[in-house]
């Protein structure tokens, strides 16, 4: 299969060691994918021209994203395709700097600080969809 963008693989974004591990089906649909590349050119390839990152969860099907506790409205999942989990990989950058960089520079939908403590995020979650992305900034 092609790449998703020029920074992300199919392999690494459809990737879960939980879903190897119960051996779950984690291909998207037609839509979801398109959801994907659609997330990849308007939020993570502007990311990566910055920062050098890590994908920690892109698209989850439903049977997965369950058995890993996700919501049950989770943008990662099925139909949506539209969240992804970023980690920086770079010492020059925290995810702070990441979450603050896209709260600064891009158009999303949402923009979690996810867990960690009040200095840095443990990873950033950004979702965008095509149309009526709300802006929406969340401390996790």
């Amino acid at each position: 299969m092609r790449n998703i963008s020029k920074n992300v693989s199919y392999e690494s974004s459809i990737y879960s060691a939980t879903a190897i591990r119960y051996n779950i089906d984690n291909i998207p649909s037609e839509k979801s994918l398109q959801n994907m590349i659609t997330l990849a050119e308007n939020v993570i390839e502007p990311i990566c021209k910055k920062f050098k990152v890590s994908i920690s969860s892109f698209y989850r099907s439903p049977k997965l994203n369950k058995l890993v506790g996700g919501s049950k409205n989770s943008q990662h999942q099925a139909l949506k395709g539209a969240a992804v989990d970023i980690i920086s990989i770079d010492s020059k950058y925290s995810n702070k700097d990441i979450f603050n960089w896209v709260l600064d520079n891009l158009e999303f939908d949402q923009l979690i600080w996810e867990f960690g403590d009040t200095n840095n995020p443990a990873w950033v979650h950004i979702s965008y969809n095509k149309n009526n992305n709300r802006n929406q900034v969340i401390y996790y």
